[in-house]
């Protein structure tokens, strides 16, 4: 390190640049970079769901969740397989190990779900293959209440403001809770039913294939080609009664005659009320990968938009914001680590009482973990609770090598009466070893503490490699910008006898070497006004052997 030091002391622009270059980068990353609560971990698990409208749990069991565990059973890296069949629903779970590529698992499932679907009854739906996102979360939830029907207040949210939410940038979904679309309600009679001999399937069966538009085919004309299609959808809730079901005796029996069509809502599946008023809830969901913080303040701006735009009687407010949370607890990690720099600085300048030497030594502090930064974006972190945990951890680990590195050339300045800049080059040449064994011994505990195996390692990667990378910048700052600061800088008081230990001489210091002098000796700590060395104190023991004292040598 000896090079490195002598060319930051001859040539203080390559350590300026070098440094400045560092602190650049990590301060244009920071602005870059996203808050989150925790780390980005994807677990690799995937559910099936298949829906048997009716069907009892049993038979969801033995004819759609046993035939989907046979099929997906085969896939490799599969660490648990369970399922959960319900009255119409068949929920397969397959957990793989964590080394598992989600995307590729997903993928490997959804074909073996397409392989075993013409086992599957025929009445069931398609099964729907998802892969577990913990990134699905909803991060803000809006409340839109008013005095009237909640169907009016449903239709306003899903087709005005859910539309206008969903395009913004990072929201994957908007989902709607408390709701009730509107719905045609066909109430059947039995007793009509059975005196016409009509049964439900019948009605149904007539409902659909009377409710339907189908292409007419294309016709040309000339060099014109028109494509034709045949309207015959219902528009109105009345048309549904004219529909006819069956023709008994030349008449035509219709819906009307056997149902009471009812232009009404859906059922209930959900309430949401605030204050104990009619209340429909939008959740807004992320997109996977996107930062919370970004996407939900796009979010409240688009609101705070559509707020102004509300029809007369609506409110809309907003009742959960997850990135507040996020937000208070970086915020106050931040204040964590400012105020733990400054406290470190103020150590340092108790210890040194030299103004100039804490702030050679405490300029580490900021410039390593700036640098820092530059690291976070390289890597994909965002600032989280564990890579903020790890830049206030370093703030007082990073101080260390520079304190070292200057108390060594501050002791060749006044001991040896170097001059600045060679004390600075030998100084740092004969501590270099020492300071960067120490360095590599803590990179040695962190690093391995990012390259974890499990959903411990998911967590702890970003705040492993956060520290060991500030403590390496920390090593680059204490061999480049702390020697050359240290030859420009440093003023040592010369005492008034010429001598060569003022600083051992302080108020401080002197009260430290007694102290410490008489621990060790176990004696009286000096003879003569002055402190005795502890080699001094360290004297060899004697043998009594008769009336001789024997001295071995």
């Amino acid at each position: 390190m000896q090079w490195l030091a002598a060319l930051s002391v001859k040539r203080p622009v390559f350590a300026s640049v070098l440094i400045l270059s560092l602190t650049v980068v990590g301060a244009f990353a920071f602005t870059l970079l996203g808050v989150d609560r925790f780390p980005k971990v994807d677990f690799p698990t995937v559910v099936v769901t298949t829906v048997q409208p009716g069907a009892a749990p049993e038979q969801i069991e033995t004819e759609v969740s046993d035939k989907i565990e046979e099929g997906v059973n085969t896939i490799s890296g599969i660490d648990e397989l369970r399922s959960v069949s319900s009255e119409g629903v068949s929920l397969v779970t397959i957990s793989f190990l964590l080394e598992k590529d989600p995307d590729v698992a997903a993928q490997e499932v959804r074909d073996k779900v397409n392989g075993v679907l013409p086992l599957l009854p025929k009445t069931i739906q398609q099964p729907r293959v998802d892969r577990f996102d913990p990134d699905a979360a909803p991060v803000l939830s809006l409340a839109i209440s008013a005095k009237r029907p909640i169907r009016d207040i449903t239709e306003y949210a899903d087709k005005v403001l859910r539309r206008q939410l969903e395009s913004v940038s990072g929201v994957g979904q908007v989902l709607l809770l408390g709701g009730r679309k509107r719905q045609i309600n066909i109430w059947l009679d039995g007793n009509h039913l059975r005196a016409y001999n009509l049964t439900v399937t019948d009605v149904a069966r007539a409902l659909q294939a009377q409710n339907v538009e189908i292409p007419g085919g294309r016709m040309d004309q000339g060099q014109q080609s028109v494509t034709l299609r045949t309207r015959g959808r219902v528009q109105t809730a009345a048309e549904f009664g004219d529909i006819v079901v069956r023709e008994k005796d030349g008449h035509p029996i219709r819906v009307s005659d056997v149902a009471r069509v009812e232009d009404g809502e859906a059922d209930a599946e959900s309430v949401a009320n605030v204050n104990g008023a009619g209340t429909v809830l939008l959740q807004v969901r992320r997109q996977s990968g996107t930062n919370t913080v970004e996407v939900v303040r796009a979010v409240r701006a688009r609101f705070e938009e559509l707020k102004t735009r509300l029809p007369a009687g609506y409110s809309a407010r907003v009742v959960r914001d997850t990135s507040e949370f996020i937000e208070a607890s970086i915020h106050n990690v931040e204040e964590h680590l400012v105020v733990g720099s400054i406290l470190a600085a103020l150590v340092v300048l108790l210890f040194l009482a030299n103004l100039r030497s804490t702030i050679i030594s405490a300029i580490a502090i900021p410039t390593s973990i700036i640098a820092t930064f530059g690291l976070i974006w390289y890597m994909g972190f965002t600032l989280n609770l564990m890579t903020m945990l790890a830049l206030t951890l370093s703030v007082g680990i990073v101080i260390d090598d520079a304190i070292v590195v200057l108390e060594n050339i501050y002791r060749f300045i006044e001991e040896k009466h170097d001059d600045p800049f060679h004390a600075a080059v030998d100084a740092t040449q004969e501590i270099g070893l020492a300071v960067l064994a120490t360095t590599l011994s803590l990179v040695a505990i962190f690093v391995p503490v990012g390259f974890m195996g499990g959903i411990v390692g998911r967590f702890m990667k970003s705040f492993g490699l956060t520290m060991a990378f500030a403590i390496m910048v920390s090593l680059v700052v204490s061999f480049t910008l702390t020697p050359m600061l240290s030859a420009r800088w440093l003023k040592i008081k010369a005492t008034p006898e010429g001598g060569s230990h003022a600083s051992k001489e302080s108020r401080i210091f002197h009260a430290v070497d007694v102290f410490y002098t008489a621990g060790v000796g176990h004696g009286p700590p000096r003879d003569s006004g002055r402190p005795r060395s502890a080699g001094a104190l360290l004297e060899r023991p004697a043998l009594h052997v008769g009336q001789q004292e024997l001295h071995p040598e």
